[in-house]
């Protein structure tokens, strides 16, 4: 497995392809999620994504998009986080989380980081320092929790560490989204 962290402007044309073709078939045809895939905010974000052998049809394993934010909402957010069907239930997802969150401590330090996930999935964020912070609610016809991450000092500072993450965190990777 080849693992990239690449900004918008450093993929190439069929990098770009190969991503976009991975999460339509996830998001649109295997969870019957119709919609606008290509949102507009792909140029903005960081793409984080393992591959394997390019020459195959569907060589991108995982990937998840990442958003600085901004002044008025200042959490990094990840969204897009895929597994392959081929690769569920391996540790690829945990590797993927894991890759993302040295992502978000390197380029924005100090930052919460925050996204949405199926409410199925709560324990799996958790065994990485992730608490649901709202929810459920619907996306999709299925039900959603938001979930956030505090930064280290934060953690830190509440007295809060690092949780060792088990087998059960990798039980049901199906739906990570």
């Amino acid at each position: 497995m080849n693992w990239k962290i690449l900004d918008f402007e450093q993929l190439t044309a069929r990098e770009l392809y190969l991503i976009l073709r991975a999460r339509s078939a996830v998001f649109v045809v295997e969870q019957s999620h119709v919609h606008l895939d290509a949102d507009g905010r792909d140029e903005t974000g960081v793409h984080v994504f393992a591959t394997d052998d390019m020459t195959r049809a569907m060589p991108v394993l995982a990937y998840a998009r990442i958003h600085e934010g901004d002044v008025e909402d200042p959490e990094v957010v990840v969204d897009k986080i895929l597994t392959s069907p081929l690769r569920r239930g391996d540790g690829t997802a945990h590797a993927l989380i894991e890759r993302v969150l040295a992502v978000c401590a390197e380029r924005w330090p100090g930052r919460a980081v925050r996204l949405t996930a199926p409410a199925s999935l709560r324990g799996f964020y958790e065994a990485f320092g992730f608490r649901k912070t709202e929810g459920p609610f619907l996306e999709h016809g299925m039900p959603f929790i938001g979930l956030t991450r505090k930064s280290r000092q934060a953690r830190e500072a509440t007295g809060s560490g690092k949780r060792p993450i088990g087998a059960s965190a990798f039980a049901d990777t199906y739906e990570l989204l």
